[in-house]
């Protein structure tokens, strides 16, 4: 299994900071970036997405400020334990989501009615449910950078 990876869209009307933002907690919230798993630094995760530092700092503070990660001095930054119980969803951080997915699929040609069979599919996956996503593309576009506990973070 590959590391998860945070994909930045520098041409979406979403802030790269809220993009990682939304993508870290996603990743947090499911499971895929366990308790205890360390992130890059953000000086790794800034150079990785061609970013400057200061966008990645700004998301790392408000994931720290919804206790999602913590940093520490010499530890570096790590998943924090999630509390125990259901949480609320985040409204903005659904609709960053909803409308990142839709940018990444019109930008592979699809229209209304494919995105909407598509998150149709995803929300009730069948007996032949596809695993394709989308990579992202070249140029001014997205970028993506893997985040997890092999990845090398000094």
């Amino acid at each position: 299994m590959s590391d998860p990876a945070v994909r930045v869209d520098t041409t979406s009307q979403v802030p790269p900071y809220e993009q990682i933002r939304a993508q870290l907690a996603a990743l947090i919230r499911t499971g895929r970036l366990a308790a205890g798993e360390r992130l890059p630094t953000v000086r790794q995760l800034a150079t990785d997405l061609d970013l400057a530092p200061g966008t990645v700092a700004r998301a790392y503070r408000e994931l720290e400020a919804a206790e999602l990660i913590r940093t520490r001095r010499g530890a570096g930054t790590r998943v924090a334990a999630l509390p125990s119980g259901p949480h609320a969803h985040d409204a903005d951080q659904l609709t960053t989501l909803a409308r990142d997915f839709t940018s990444a699929a019109r930008a592979l040609g699809a229209d209304t009615e494919d995105i909407l069979t598509a998150v149709g599919n995803a929300l009730d996956p069948g007996p032949t449910s596809s695993s394709a996503t989308a990579t992202g593309g070249t140029g001014g576009g997205p970028k993506t950078a893997g985040v997890g506990a092999s990845r090398r973070t000094s």
